[in-house]
Parts: structure tokens; sequence; C-alpha cells
């Protein structure tokens, strides 16, 4: 998991990553992250998808993002007890970027695909990360850094503009006091593609893993 600011200051934003900030600062949850937010329902389900976790939750890690992003993507996810709250990652070089903080207590996703570029000295390659395909991935206590997604989601009894500091329906879930959040007890997600600064697991079963680096590029989507 990423090291995750408080400031809440966000850049001009773009179709993933949420709206323009006030002129005057605001506080935590304040106008920036409630268009962001909002910005991020209509994919919702898929960032929640492998909605992941918290920096302020009890399983949040504490490194600094590579840099470098890297895509997801998998035929369905089914979750159970979800979370997400607007935050900010940081890489080693102290820069920043808006992402949707995402919790999953429990999922399942099938034919799970993770890749991501490299720069090497005889050019760039692809790590393509497989598992799933004929029995799903099984993970607990999920969290991810999400800067974009889409996918076609299904929520029961979502809640929409929840105070961050009060999700409970993901163990570790919660975000700071005044935050824009959501959550729901289920989360089932057809056809999600993510793009992801960092992920977490408390545990994490990869069922016919397989691993490569391939020449070129070969991303998941």
């Amino acid at each position: 998991m990423a090291d995750h600011p408080t400031d809440d200051t966000l850049q001009e934003p773009t179709p993933a990553d949420g709206a323009a900030g006030d002129a005057a600062p605001a506080p935590s949850g304040g106008t920036r992250w409630r268009r962001f937010a909002l910005a991020l329902v209509p994919g919702l389900g898929a960032a929640a998808i492998l909605g992941m976790m918290t920096t302020q939750g009890l399983l949040a890690a504490s490194f600094a993002v590579s840099g470098d992003s890297f895509k997801m993507s998998a035929a369905s996810l089914e979750g159970e007890g979800f979370t997400q709250y607007g935050d900010v990652a940081t890489s080693v070089d102290d820069s920043a970027r808006p992402v949707g903080l995402s919790t999953v207590d429990t999922a399942e996703l099938k034919d799970l695909c993770m890749s991501s570029l490299i720069d090497l000295p005889i050019g760039t390659a692809t790590l393509v990360i497989g598992a799933g395909a004929e029995t799903p991935v099984e993970g607990s206590n999920l969290v991810m850094d999400v800067e974009q997604l889409q996918g076609n989601a299904t929520f029961s009894n979502i809640e929409i503009g929840r105070d961050a500091s009060t999700l409970d329906k993901a163990e570790g879930g919660a975000g700071p006091a005044g935050g824009f959040g959501l959550q729901s007890d289920t989360i089932s997600v057809q056809d999600p593609k993510i793009t992801s600064w960092a992920v977490n697991a408390g545990s994490l079963k990869l069922s016919g893993l397989k691993l490569s680096l391939k020449p070129g590029e070969h991303e998941c989507y």
C-alpha cells in the first residue's frame, strides 16, 4: 500500500481523476472530494472490485509507490464488505496523485490479469501475472489505490456520501473525518478494468499462477 499524505489538494481534474478544487482551502471531505467521488460513482463498482484498503485501517501498509501505474483486469469480481474514499498516493520522488482508496473484506476474481510496463536497457518489456482461469483468485482485506476504472457493477445496501471516518462495512476501511465516503454490503463487478498505483492484501490465493516477462508492450487491456 502506498503512504498517503492527508493533503486533499488536487491537481486540475481529468475524466478519471475527479473535479476541480475550489479557490479557497477546503477541509477534508469538502467540495473537492465530493466532486471527485461523484465523478467516480459511475464506474465505482469496478474500482470497488478490487477496491481495497485504507491508510488508516488496521491493515494499512506504509510504502512509497514506484511512480509507475499498472493495469488489472478480470472476468468478474464478487466481494463482501466494501468501502471507498478519496486520498492521495505519493511516490519516492515526492510526486502525488489523487486516488480512490478502496477496501474489500473478502473477494473472488475470475481470470485475473495484472501487467506493468518496464523500461530495460534492451527496450520496453511487460511483466504479466495471470491467475484464476479455472479456480477464482481469493483475497481478504484487499486494498487498492485506483486511478481510473471501468466495468459493470452491482451493489447491495450502498451508502453514498457517508463521512469517511464512519465507514464500517470493511475492516480497516475508515478514512479521515469529514471525508466523502461510500460503502456497501456486497459488490459484484463484470469485466472490471483498472489502472492502479498500489495494491495490498491480508492474504491472496493465486490459483494457477502464471508470471512472465515479455519483450514489448503486452498489457492486460
